[in-house]
């Protein structure tokens, strides 16, 4: 079945979830992991600024690693950086890159007009990889 899960990170809470459910699935398959994130940008007509910082970036993965780990799953870790436009492209490159035969993500809740102008990165992801793609529901427990 799945044998290197790449599970991607964001800021929000509902990361939790998806750090979760690709330990489950690893443990289950003896699955390699790799948390991915993306440290992201934004492009203004000045400048690109950054929406946060490397010790928040460090964070979200030395946290995601914790879970992982203490659900005895080999695991490593990467970041990367983007705008926030190519989000997509770089989980989908990171995927190939590491030769993920599965993608785990948490779903983004938007209204339909944003999601119109902005479409979710989950979706971005599904329709550019090769590899299945699974989303995490949030399920509001704490690790």
């Amino acid at each position: 079945m799945f044998q290197r899960i790449l599970v991607a990170v964001d800021p929000s809470p509902a990361r939790l979830s998806a750090v979760r459910l690709a330990g489950d699935l690893a443990r289950l398959t003896d699955a390699e992991v790799r948390v991915l994130h993306v440290v992201a940008s934004a492009a203004t007509l000045a400048a690109v600024v950054p929406l946060e910082d490397d010790a928040e970036a460090k964070a979200i993965i030395d946290e995601a690693l914790a879970v992982l780990r203490d659900k005895g799953v080999k695991a490593e870790a990467a970041l990367a950086n983007g705008l926030t436009t190519q989000i997509a492209a770089t989980i989908s490159e990171a995927a190939v890159e590491f030769g993920a035969d599965l993608i785990v993500l948490s779903p983004h809740h938007r209204g339909s007009v944003e999601a119109l102008f902005n479409p979710r990165i989950s979706d971005a992801v599904a329709h550019a990889s090769r590899a299945a793609v699974l989303l995490a529901p949030e399920d509001g427990a704490e690790a």
